[in-house]
């Protein structure tokens, strides 16, 4: 269910949009449900800003369900049963809330289970927290059995519950099991009769058990799993949850991550063993990161993919670059989209690239832009260096050829080729392409005027 505003958060986008661990709420939810069922079987309700809604879910290859009035959960699942009509319908039927990101594969996995050995017609997922405030709580037919006698929303708790909370804290978080048969034979019961005029699937328990039908609850054995979030501190406080349990699982295969609590990473990142994680450091989206590496403090790394015993220094930027085995980086090196670095090259310090590809051993150590070029292996480039790639309307490519030097301070205006073994004399302006093996100057003519210091100091004297 993705169909909710989420007023409470005082945000304009829907709330199952803001993003925790690096990625949108529901998406937590849809990775942890694809690995249960496949996509195909999986239907979001969307209502609220549905559009933007299935554009963040469309690639994830699920269905999608229109909501177009919010008139509550249980009106959500009346407009999926309106959506199944006339198709094979599922015997049983998951329901997960786009707001509970925590959830993991194996709790969905484990009352799935539970609810198909218990054989009942509705299985409530529950757990009990320090402060139930603000969740549906769960009635217990006999606290000695895990049959459920009713579900009621903490709006319409009575006076006695509201201020005796302890009586009832095991709350509904929302996800549930059910025999699908069942679970829609009982939709078209519901009532908005409420203080919200809403029709609640949590009242379905109820019109169960009234029914003669087993619903039974499964408790949670994490309750951070079913936390959801009504603020954005709330939001935060689950950021900080994933992103504790991503460091903690790269910990447990071989990543040293030291002082994880200061380090961001999202929860898709991938690293290998031995790799060495500083204080402060981003890892961000579908970064990967190989065996061996060591990113040092300050580093920001998103949708990058670092090869074996790459080496980032402090400060380092990498936004959608390949860097290959070997590779050194930095300090305070910017690598833009589509720079491809390769094996054993050096990337120092104030250094840019942009869409370009640097072949093996080579090296551009100082205070340099290389952007739209193609540059090959064993190549030195001085420290200034810049291609000019951009002419105010178009973008040119620079070519550097195996082998080549470029002096310090030099400018190459693309288009042009440099081949393989030429020299680039330091200072030097190239607008033309340049043979193997030749040496290209393209500065003036030094002038030199002894004694032209101690002249001008006594003319001046005289003024």
């Amino acid at each position: 269910m993705a169909a909710g505003k989420g007023t409470r958060l005082k945000s304009k986008r829907a709330k199952v949009l803001h993003e925790i661990g690096g990625q949108a709420l529901l998406l937590h939810v849809i990775d942890a449900a694809t690995q249960v069922v496949p996509a195909s079987q999986i239907y979001v309700i969307i209502g609220h800003q549905a559009e933007m809604v299935e554009q963040c879910a469309f690639a994830t290859g699920v269905n999608f369900v229109r909501q177009p009035e919010q008139l509550g959960t249980g009106h959500a699942i009346q407009c999926l049963q309106k959506q199944l009509a006339g198709k094979d319908v599922p015997e049983h039927l998951l329901v997960l809330s786009g707001d509970v990101p925590l959830i993991e594969a194996k709790t969905i996995k484990a009352m799935q289970d539970f609810h198909l050995a218990r054989q009942a017609a509705m299985t409530v997922l529950t757990a009990i927290p320090d402060d139930p405030t603000g969740y549906g709580r769960v009635l217990r037919s006999n606290n000695k059995t895990d049959e459920i006698s009713a579900i009621v929303e903490q709006k319409s708790l009575t006076k006695q519950q509201l201020e005796k909370p302890e009586l009832i804290k095991e709350i509904n978080s929302g996800i549930y099991a059910f025999e699908t048969e069942k679970l829609f034979a009982q939709l078209g019961m519901l009532s908005a009769e409420n203080s919200t005029k809403e029709y609640y699937l949590t009242d379905v328990a109820g019109l169960l058990v009234a029914a003669g039908e087993k619903v039974v609850a499964f408790p949670s054995a994490d309750i951070h799993e079913v936390l959801g979030a009504n603020t954005i501190a709330e939001l935060m406080q689950l950021d900080a949850q994933i992103r504790l349990r991503t460091a903690q699982k790269l910990m447990l295969q071989g990543v040293s991550i030291y002082s994880p609590e200061t380090c961001v990473i999202d929860a898709k990142v991938t690293v290998g063993a031995d790799t060495i994680i500083e204080p402060y450091v981003q890892l961000l989206g579908n970064t990967v990161i190989g065996e061996e590496c060591r990113v040092r403090s300050y580093s920001v790394v998103q949708n990058s993919t670092l090869g074996d015993k790459v080496l980032v220094r402090n400060g380092c930027v990498l936004d959608g670059a390949e860097v290959s085995d070997g590779a050194l980086l930095g300090p305070y090196a910017h690598l833009r989209p589509e720079s491809q670095i390769g094996e054993g090259a050096h990337i120092g310090n104030f250094v840019e690239t942009k869409k370009v590809r640097i072949g093996k051993g080579s090296k551009a150590n100082h205070l340099s832009y290389l952007g739209d070029a193609i540059v090959g292996g064993g190549v030195n480039v001085g420290a200034g260096a810049i291609t000019c790639n951009y002419d105010g309307k178009h973008k040119h490519t620079t070519t550097i050829e195996d082998g080549v030097f470029v002096g310090s301070d030099s400018t190459l205006v693309a288009p042009v080729t440099i081949g393989e073994g030429a020299y680039i004399a330091a200072g030097s302006t190239i607008t033309k392409d340049v043979p193997a093996g030749a040496l290209a100057l393209g500065r003036s003519y030094q002038t030199t005027k002894p004694n032209w210091a101690e002249k001008r100091k006594k003319k001046t004297d005289c003024d």
